[in-house]
């Protein structure tokens, strides 16, 4: 034990990820969650353009006063 190690402790170094190469089941994969992606995202805009309440909840007053 030095005088010199106070601080904090730099963290290891993570070893650089190697690069997947892909086969068609997996490209045919990431094809089908990009489509369903811009699917919901469509659906998204559909729903923003609409206009009005999309349900008649809320709080309801009684009649009386």
């Amino acid at each position: 034990m030095s005088g010199r190690d106070g601080g904090k402790k730099k963290p290891l170094k993570a070893p650089k990820k190697e690069s997947k190469e892909l086969d068609d089941d997996d490209i045919a994969f990431q094809q089908k969650l990009k489509e369903q992606k811009k699917a919901e995202s469509e659906l998204s805009d559909k729903l923003k353009k609409t206009k009005g309440p999309l349900a008649g909840g809320g709080i309801k007053k009684s009649g009386k006063k």
